[in-house]
């Protein structure tokens, strides 16, 4: 679409200000994401009405659209909580905690089977969140401290972003640009995906004990890597819907064998060398005399549900024809940057949202554990009135990380962002920086598939404009940036923290998930930029 958008170094340096200033705020200053998301907010308000002439109903309409973005994350933050604390209640954390030592004592094995094997599954099938919300309370209940909880979960399951959730990332990058040689693309994808699937193994494991952890993890995450970043390579040619959600699978029945081993089911020294497992109080509550797979019944119930319901096609289809959403109409800055109308923006199908399987796993939880005589009369208001107090905070953070991103993107800021990256970057220096756009993009947006979907018919115009450029290498890096950028997505964080009850620690969690990004942002850059010269 033609406009004058002003792609100078003024304008660029603008609109990169309100995301430096939200990172300023949450890791330098330590701000809460409430206070940092608002006022980054602001800042980008300004920017948009008086440096980007965007006029009040196009802000308006940004606005308008970042609370409904919000919204849908924060059904998943909600009913987390919910099923987080209900689970809680129980006691059935206590069980779980103990009862799974049983089938292994080492606690490196467990924290990678969780935090990396599970929240895979997760994100292979469910997405949006969900490997976050559910999996940082399950370490928690392990005995893994708050912060490292959180952090585990969130580079454990970044690398299935794009082709997770069935291959919605996949299947909106195509709609969002056209792309001749889908078989070359989806092959690129895949190779650069593996970088920071099988960084997130080895980090996990420094996490928990630095060196002595990657050497005692080493051959597990090696199995677990060839299964995930080697199964999604063969099968993502063939089906790339399904190329992450089975080799997830293969992965959670690897655990059982590996488990059988006996350096991955006895107890070793590493649990002395950690500082991520709490020490177990003298006086713990007394546990629940229910078996492990009992305590585990809600969760057994929310894979079964999400499978179902997401991982059949034709039910899938079937349940997707119920959705809703609002109309925006369309606007325009003084610049000619236009927003087409939306008839229903980013609609909502409440039966596939994973909010949806959350919230029947918590019901579920409810009757279950009262069933098992584990819960009582004062059950239900505890865990309302928990789930309210860790749920306002995030809910502010979210909602102004949300509405900053789309009134960035509705001013134009955004698309300054990329085309000045492009105006100064020959072709192998602009495939490093196109995965540092798709980390943008998904910092900004919580979402490697909403980074896709804004950046991608950029890059195809860049393509277009400049010689010896290959549109399937620059969207493969782009979507590996892009799931990588999930890692240090605000949203992202403050769910994690809130359903981990770390709130106001993000800047704790930004010191580890911001080293992880680096890693594998600048080995992915690298290896784009060798493919390029390699494959001429």
């Amino acid at each position: 679409m033609e406009n004058n958008l002003p792609v100078d170094l003024l304008h660029w340096s603008l609109a990169m200000l309100p995301l430096i200033l939200l990172l300023v705020m949450l890791v330098g200053f330590k701000w809460s994401g409430g206070t940092s998301g608002w006022i980054a907010m602001a800042v980008a308000t300004l920017i948009g009405f008086f440096m980007f002439e965007a006029p009040l109903d196009n802000l308006a309409v940004g606005f308008g659209k970042g609370l409904w973005e919000a919204f849908f994350i924060l059904l998943v933050v909600w009913f987390a909580l919910m099923l987080y604390h209900a689970t809680e209640e129980a006691g059935a954390f206590e069980v779980i905690r103990e009862e799974i030592q049983e089938h292994s004592q080492n606690y490196l094995f467990l924290v990678l089977g969780f935090g990396w094997v599970f929240a895979s599954f997760l994100q292979g099938v469910a997405g949006f969140g969900v490997p976050i919300a559910v999996v940082a309370p399950l370490l928690v209940g392990l005995g893994v401290k708050p912060i490292a909880a959180v952090v585990i979960p969130l580079i454990g399951h970044a690398w299935a972003n794009m082709f997770g959730t069935l291959g919605v990332g996949w299947i909106a990058t195509v709609n969002a640009v056209e792309i001749e040689n889908t078989t070359a693309t989806l092959l690129y994808t895949g190779i650069l995906l593996w970088i920071p699937n099988i960084i997130a193994g080895f980090m996990i494991c420094w996490v928990f004990a630095r060196w002595k952890g990657i050497k005692e993890g080493f051959l597990a995450v090696i199995v677990i890597s060839l299964i995930h970043g080697g199964g999604q390579l063969a099968l993502v040619a063939f089906n790339p819907e399904l190329s992450t959600f089975i080799p997830t699978i293969i992965a959670v029945g690897a655990l059982f064998l590996l488990s059988k081993m006996k350096r991955y089911s006895e107890k070793t020294e590493l649990e002395k060398e950690t500082d991520i497992i709490e020490e177990k109080e003298s006086e713990s509550k007394e546990k629940p005399d229910i078996s492990l797979h009992q305590a585990f019944m809600p969760y057994y119930v929310l894979s079964v549900l999400s499978i179902v319901f997401l991982g059949i096609q034709p039910i899938q289809s079937f349940l997707d024809q119920f959705e809703f959403g609002f109309s925006f109409p369309a606007v325009e800055t003084g610049y000619g940057f236009e927003m087409e109308a939306e008839a229903s923006y980013s609609p909502i199908a409440p039966f596939t949202h994973p909010g949806f399987y959350l919230l029947v796993s918590f019901l579920f939880a409810h009757f279950w554990y009262k069933y098992l005589g584990l819960h009582h009369e004062n059950t239900t208001k505890n865990v309302f009135s928990e789930m309210k107090d860790n749920a306002f905070g995030a809910s502010i953070a979210i909602t102004g990380f949300l509405t900053m991103t789309m009134i960035m993107e509705n001013s134009g800021q955004t698309n300054v962002l990329a085309l000045g990256i492009a105006e100064v970057s020959p072709p192998a220096v602009y495939l490093a920086l196109a995965n540092v756009i798709g980390i943008i993009g998904s910092f900004m947006t919580s979402s490697n598939t909403s980074s896709n979907v804004l950046f991608s018919p950029l890059h195809g115009s860049v393509v277009n404009s400049m010689d010896n450029l290959s549109l399937p290498l620059v969207i493969a890096a782009q979507s590996a940036g892009g799931a990588i950028g999930n890692v240090i997505s605000p949203s992202n964080i403050v769910l994690g923290t809130s359903t981990a009850n770390a709130q106001g620690r993000e800047s704790e969690v930004y010191k580890k998930t911001l080293l992880f990004v680096l890693i594998s942002g600048v080995l992915v850059s690298v290896t784009t930029v060798l493919m390029h010269f390699l494959l001429g």
